[in-house]
This record gives structure tokens, C-alpha cells and sequence, in this order.
């Protein structure tokens, strides 16, 4: 079987299988969102925290109670890896303490569900960190962004009230009866197929085949391996991350971990069509994520498996950076899959793609991450886009636009826009200032064109909570650490305080009866302006840069 047909039966068997499972974890989502009932174990929770679940909250309170666990999140954090070297399971080990910006960008970076890491995971972080740090902030960050999801759908779906839920239970819900479970039964099944589970504290010593000594290091990474794929999170437990064979030891786990990616985010769709009372409506929604998701396989496949260049002419393909375990095909769908998402896992290493490769790994993040984006932000992302497609359309024909028995007054069409523009502003400006400073630009390991994709590439990842990284950029620096920390602290909190902001506004409305001057939002034409609006926006905002960038590159 050749390259390019193992990579198609690769892919086509990721469609089938996330097709298979949309609609039953979908409805089981809608039902976890939407019960009456609480758990003991979740009337503890909610003892403990001084929450009364069957209060409801309006967008304000809503929006102040993510920032208030978040805030405490960071601190907690923070805290956590200085001392670190005093607490059990520590490694111990003389020159790779956390200095305090260091700890203060991956407290941002893990609470903000972007997972960058300037360091090297299995010699800087000890194992009660991994697990009761980075592992629980997996957890609650991806709990936090379905939250605000789900918060933005029942603002369409509630009619005269000023209510949106209860952050607090959505919270403990969304991580104990949707992470929780699945992540458990996928732990077990990425150890069957390799991946490593345990506490050793010391390398373990094992011999090549040459004979040669290589010290191997161990650590609870399964169990981590599994929510940072799951909540789209990205943050690895090893240093090449997912091309570990410790994090990702096959071909057959590398599918598994691509399928953990999209599975909660491509579902989702199902459960706002359940929570909206129009199933139309989320295949509609999901149809736009696929057809998005589709083109970036097809062409980060063809970009990778082209002939430019000496050597990926000579080798068939471009071969660089690539685990020979997995191959071009299914490394550039990885590749995809985590920049499409919010993931920014990697099972190969960006920097070492063609530059075409490299651009559309970029605009992946560029797009908003909506396709199907990260869980919960993905949804809400792709949400936002469609309120901003039928704004358009309501100007072509000159009628106030509606979407799901709402009107977009201008209003609701400023927190749309607001949200579109804020991951653009972070990352242009942020772009900017670097190559404005000498001091800064040291930090890029190439020149031209290819060290400026670096840092465009730094500040798109964080802005837009991705985490991957071209690894050509050394950011552990104050500078960097302060500049990227920032840019993740904004791109993640300010969106959600406008999806909120908008959720409120529309949930204050009543039902607007459709008419025959209503747009159907539910039909192959919608789908269609809302993947055209999209790729037109990122276009217009991000095509300049790219010139500069991976365009001149590849064009030279």
C-alpha cells in the first residue's frame, strides 16, 4: 500500500469513527447539561465550595466565576512548581528549577488551555506536579471552555431571562461525568498499547543495540497522555511531546490519540442542536467544522507529501522531523488535527515541515481554531462565525438578520465582531513588538522569512491557546515568558467574557417567529457562507504577514 493510500484509509477510518460516536456522546452531553439530578459525590463538591447548584446565574456572575477559579488556578499553580523540590516525587534535580517566570507562563499557559512548555517536561517538572498540577488543570480548563459553550447555546435557546446556569455545576459536571469517564477507559487502552504508567523517580538504565548505555525516564504519562488530548489541552509529559514513544508508541495509538482530539469537540455540534430544538441546526454547525477540517487534511497532506525541495525529492516526500513509525501521511493529519483544535500536541516537529506545511498548520490556529476548535471553545467560536455570516446576509438583502429566533441587533453584532478582532490584535501586535526589538529577535534560531514564521507562529499558538510551537524560537526568557504568558491570559479570557456578554444579551430576547425573509440557517447554502466568511476574514486579517513569512519562503 503506498503513502498516499494509507494515509486516505487512515483519515477516511477517523471520519467513520467520529461519525459513529457524534450522535450517542452528543445526546449524552445534552443530557449531562441539561439533568435535574446531582450526584452525591457532586452535592459534596458543591458543600465544600459554599455553591448552591440550583441557583442560576446571569452573564456577569457567570463570567466573574470562570475568572475567579481561573485566577486561583494560576496562583495555585504557580505556587506549586516553586516549591516543588520540597514536596514528594520531586526530581530533584540540581539546574532545572522553575524560576518564577518560567512557573508563572506554564501556570497561564495550563489554566488558559494552551499548554505551551518552555522547558522539558521529564527533567523540570516532578511527578505530584504532572499529576496534581498540569493533569488536574487538563481537566478543569477544558471543563471551563464547555462551560462557556454551553452557556452561549442556552443564551439562544432561553427566552426573557437574564439566567444562563450555574458555572459551578456545569464546571463539576462537565469533569466528572464527561472528562472523567472517557478518560479513564482511554487510559487503559493507550497502556495496552504501550504507553508507560508509573512512578519511577530515577532514569531507568537499558542497553541499544550497540551496546551503548541510554538512560530512559519514567513517570505517570498515561494517564496524562490521555487528557491532554481529550480536553484539548497539548501539554506533553516528555519533551518531543506526542513522538515519544512513552506518549505515542504506534501507529495504531497515534490514531487513537488523533480520534481523542476531535471526539468531544465533533460531538458537541449534536448537543447544542439538542439544547436549541433543532437538530438541522447541529448538523449545520458540524457540516462547517467538517468541510473546514477536510481542506486543511488535504492540503498540510499534499504539502507534505509534494516533492519541493532536494531532499524530500530525493526521499518521495518531506521526511524531516517525521517518525518513521508513523510517516508523512499520518503526521501531517495529527499535524492537523491539533492545530485545528486548540490542542497543539505534536508527533512531529512543525519547524521541519515545507513552508507551505508550516503556513497551513498556522492558519489552522488563524481560523479561530473552529473546525472543530478546542472543546467548548470550538463550539462557541464556530457560533460566533455564524452570527457574523447572517449579519452579512442581513445587509445583502437589507432585513435585520436572525439567527435560531434571535436578532442580531448591533448589540450582539459588536461582541461578535469584538470577539473576532481580539486573537488578531494579540497576535499582530505581539508579532510586531518582538521584531521590533533586537534583544527579542535574538531568541529566533534562523533568519528571514522562516524566523519570522517562528515568532508569528509563537504568538498565533498562544494567542489562540494552541500550545504548539515551531521549535526554532528559544522562549525561555523573561521577555518571552511575560510576552507569551500575556497573550495567553487575553486570548483565552477576553473571548470568553464577549461569548458570555453576547449569551446574555441574546437570552434577554423573546422568539422572533420566522418569516419568509428569514434566512435557513439549517441548509448546504448557510454552511457554505459560514466556511466563505471564515476563510475570507482570517484572509483579509493574517494574508500580509503571511507574505513575509511562509509565502516568501516557499515562493523562494
Amino acid at each position: 500500500m503506498s503513502t498516499t493510500t494509507a494515509g486516505v484509509v487512515f483519515a477516511a477510518t477517523l471520519i467513520i469513527a467520529l461519525a459513529a460516536v457524534h450522535i450517542p456522546l452528543g445526546d449524552y452531553m445534552y443530557r449531562v447539561y441539561n439533568g435535574r439530578k446531582h450526584s452525591r459525590v457532586e452535592r459534596i463538591i458543591y458543600r465544600g465550595i459554599g455553591v448552591q447548584p440550583g441557583v442560576e446565574q446571569s452573564w456577569g456572575v457567570y463570567a466573574r466565576s470562570v475568572l475567579a477559579f481561573s485566577a486561583v488556578s494560576v496562583l495555585a499553580l504557580f505556587f506549586l512548581q516553586l516549591v516543588q523540590g520540597r514536596l514528594p516525587l520531586s526530581l530533584h534535580e540540581p539546574g532545572t528549577e522553575m524560576t518564577a517566570a518560567l512557573a508563572w507562563n506554564t501556570a497561564v499557559s495550563f489554566v488558559t488551555n494552551t499548554n505551551w512548555q518552555n522547558y522539558a517536561g521529564e527533567s523540570t517538572q516532578g511527578h505530584l506536579v504532572q499529576m496534581a498540577g498540569l493533569a488536574v488543570q487538563n481537566f478543569v480548563s477544558a471543563a471551563v471552555g464547555m462551560a462557556v459553550a454551553v452557556a452561549l447555546v442556552r443564551g439562544f435557546a432561553r427566552r426573557n431571562t437574564g439566567e444562563l446556569g450555574n458555572f459551578w455545576v456545569d464546571l463539576v459536571r462537565g469533569t466528572l461525568r464527561i472528562l472523567l469517564p472517557i478518560a479513564f477507559v482511554f487510559a487503559i487502552v493507550l497502556v495496552a498499547g504501550g504507553l508507560i504508567e508509573n512512578f519511577h523517580l530515577h532514569d531507568q538504565t537499558a542497553r541499544t543495540v550497540a551496546g551503548a548505555a541510554q538512560t530512559i525516564p519514567g513517570g505517570p504519562v498515561a494517564s496524562q497522555e490521555v487528557v491532554k488530548l481529550l480536553g484539548t489541552n497539548g501539554g506533553g509529559f516528555f519533551n518531543v511531546n506526542s513522538a515519544h514513544p512513552f506518549e505515542n508508541a504506534s501507529a495504531w495509538t497515534n490514531w487513537v490519540e488523533i480520534f481523542l482530539i476531535l471526539l468531544i469537540a465533533f460531538s458537541l455540534p449534536r448537543t447544542f442542536g439538542r439544547m436549541v430544538g433543532s437538530r438541522k441546526q447541529g448538523y449545520a454547525i458540524v457540516s462547517a467544522m467538517a468541510v473546514l477540517a477536510v481542506i486543511s487534511v488535504t492540503l498540510l497532506n499534499v504539502s507534505q507529501l509534494s516533492h519541493h525541495g532536494t531532499v524530500p525529492t530525493a526521499a518521495g516526500s518531506a521526511l524531516e522531523g517525521v517518525e518513521n513509525r508513523f510517516g508523512v501521511a499520518d503526521s501531517a493529519t495529527f499535524a492537523t488535527a491539533t492545530t485545528l483544535t486548540s490542542t497543539g500536541a505534536v508527533d512531529s516537529a512543525h519547524d521541519s515541515y515545507t513552508s507551505f506545511g508550516g503556513m497551513i498548520a498556522m492558519v489552522n490556529m488563524q481560523l479561530g481554531e473552529v473546525a472543530p476548535g478546542g472543546v467548548g471553545s470550538g463550539l462557541y467560536g464556530m457560533l460566533i462565525l455564524a452570527v457574523i455570516t447572517v449579519f452579512v446576509a442581513g445587509l445583502m438583502v437589507g432585513r435585520t438578520p436572525e439567527y435560531l429566533g434571535k436578532k442580531i441587533t448591533p448589540r450582539e453584532i459588536k461582541f461578535a465582531a469584538a470577539y473576532f478582532l481580539v486573537s488578531p490584535l494579540i497576535v499582530l501586535v505581539g508579532t510586531a513588538i518582538a521584531m521590533a526589538m533586537p534583544g527579542q529577535r535574538a531568541a529566533m534560531a534562523n533568519s528571514g522569512p522562516h524566523g519570522l514564521s517562528e515568532v508569528l507562529y509563537a504568538f498565533t499558538s498562544a494567542a489562540n491557546n494552541n500550545g504548539s510551537a515551531f521549535a526554532g524560537l528559544s522562549g525561555n526568557t523573561v521577555w518571552w515568558n511575560t510576552a507569551l504568558g500575556l497573550a495567553m491570559l487575553l486570548g483565552r479570557f477576553v473571548p470568553i467574557i464577549l461569548v458570555l456578554a453576547l449569551a446574555g444579551s441574546l437570552a434577554r430576547q423573546g422568539h422572533t417567529p420566522e418569516s419568509v425573509g428569514t434566512l435557513p440557517t439549517h441548509r448546504p447554502q448557510f454552511v457554505g457562507m459560514v466556511v466563505g466568511v471564515t476563510v475570507i476574514l482570517v484572509a483579509l486579517t493574517f494574508l500580509p504577514m503571511q507574505a513575509l513569512g511562509p509565502l516568501a519562503e516557499g515562493i523562494h
